[in-house]
C-alpha cells in the first residue's frame, strides 16, 4: 500500500517532471486508483514506481490513462435520459443549430445514447455533440463507436427504460462479438482532447453534461469546473452532472433553475 506522504511526492513530482496537477483531486479515489497500478504491475517499493514515472514517460501516460478512466454505460440512469427525452428536447427542437458538449466522455457510451435520442426526435441532423476527455486511451475506444456485444441486451433494456421506442439492434452491426454503432451518428461527434482542471472554454453550448467526474475533484476544482461549464453555457442552456453532484456550492444559484427531482439546471440569466 501506498502511505499517504508517497502519494504526495507523487502528485508533486508528477506536477515537477510532466506538468499535470492531481493535486485537486480526490486524495481517497487517487491513492486507490493508484494502488490498484502499484499492484497491477508488480513494483517492490514506491521509489521504484517512483522512478519509472519520472524517467519513462511512457508509463507515465499509462499511469494517466488508469487513474483518469471513468465507469460508464449507455443509457446510464434511464430516468435521466427520460427527462431528457421529454422535457428537454423538446425545448432544444426549437433552436436553429444545436450544439452539445459530453465534458468527460471516457470510453463514448453516453454521447451515443445522446445521438440515439436526438435522430429519435429528429434532431440529430441539426446538432453537432462536441464529446471531451483528458484520456486518449479512450477517446480512440469513442471514436471507433464500438462497444463489447455482451453489453448490448443491458443496454438494451436501459434504453427501453428511457423511453425508447425503437428496435436497439438498429443501431449498431453485431459481429465477433462486438457491436459496431452506426456511422450515421458518428459523423455528427468531435472527440478531442480536453482538460477539465486546466483548458479553458472553447464554444457556446446548448446542452452541457459532466456527469460523475466532479465527484473526483476537491471542492476548489469543482468550483473552477462549475464555472468553466457557466462560462461555456448558453443563455437558457441546460447544464445535467452525476447523481452525487451539485451546483449548489459553486455558483450564484439566481442564475439557473433545476428541474425536479433530477440534476439538471437550467441557465435563466
Amino acid at each position: 500500500m501506498i502511505e499517504d506522504i508517497e502519494l504526495e511526492t507523487l502528485i508533486n513530482d508528477i506536477y515537477e517532471y510532466y506538468g499535470f496537477d492531481f493535486g485537486s483531486y480526490s486524495r481517497a479515489s487517487l491513492k486507490r486508483r493508484v494502488n490498484r497500478l502499484y499492484h497491477l504491475d508488480g513494483f517492490r517499493n514506491f521509489y521504484e514506481f517512483l522512478s519509472k514515472v519520472r524517467n519513462d514517460s511512457d508509463y507515465y501516460k499509462r499511469l494517466i490513462d488508469e487513474i483518469t478512466v471513468n465507469v460508464t454505460e449507455m443509457f446510464r440512469d434511464p430516468t435521466f435520459y427520460r427527462i431528457v427525452r421529454t422535457e428537454i428536447l423538446p425545448l432544444l427542437a426549437t433552436k436553429p443549430f444545436i450544439r452539445l458538449w459530453h465534458a468527460g466522455c471516457s470510453t463514448g457510451e453516453e454521447v451515443y445514447s445522446m445521438a440515439i435520442m436526438l435522430k429519435e426526435a429528429g434532431l440529430l441532423h441539426k446538432s453537432l455533440i462536441y464529446a471531451t476527455d483528458i484520456n486518449s486511451k479512450v477517446l480512440e475506444t469513442a471514436k471507433k463507436g464500438i462497444f463489447p456485444l455482451r453489453m448490448m441486451k443491458e443496454y438494451s433494456e436501459n434504453y427501453r427504460d428511457s423511453g425508447g421506442q425503437e428496435d436497439f439492434s438498429s443501431y449498431y452491426i453485431a459481429n465477433y462479438g462486438i457491436a459496431k454503432f452506426n456511422d450515421e451518428l458518428a459523423q455528427k461527434m468531435v472527440f478531442s482532447q480536453h482538460n477539465l482542471v486546466s483548458d479553458n472554454s472553447f464554444n457556446e453550448f446548448d446542452f452541457i453534461l459532466c456527469r460523475n467526474v466532479l465527484i473526483y475533484f476537491d471542492n476548489d476544482l469543482q468550483k473552477r469546473v462549475i464555472n468553466l461549464f457557466d462560462a461555456s453555457l448558453a443563455v437558457l442552456g441546460f447544464l445535467a452532472l452525476g447523481t452525487k453532484e451539485t451546483i449548489k456550492y459553486s455558483i450564484s444559484t439566481t442564475k439557473y433553475k433545476q428541474l425536479e427531482k433530477e440534476k439538471i439546471w437550467r441557465k435563466v440569466k
